[in-house]
């Protein structure tokens, strides 16, 4: 399962491009880029530096499908 993130919000919150998220994470812009567009799941690591960094839980950030999928469920939704 694919992990969604809000990356991209929150990082324009700070007023950083990519390359300043990067820098401030130790990882390139590159890296930055593909979590954004959901080709890069983080490891545990760089996803709690991405959370500190924006000043918000892990969870807030990013954002396991699986659970999207159990609570459209739990309303009623027809969810795959």
């Amino acid at each position: 399962m694919p992990l969604l993130n809000r990356l991209k919000e929150y990082r324009s919150r700070l007023g950083v491009n990519q390359t300043e998220m990067g820098k401030l994470a130790g990882v390139s812009r590159q890296t930055i880029s593909q979590i954004e567009r959901g080709d890069y799941s983080p490891s545990v690591t760089l996803a709690l530096k991405i959370a500190k960094i924006c000043e918000v839980s892990v969870e807030d950030i990013f954002i396991y499908e699986e659970e999207i999928r159990l609570k459209m469920r739990s309303r009623g939704y027809p969810f795959p």
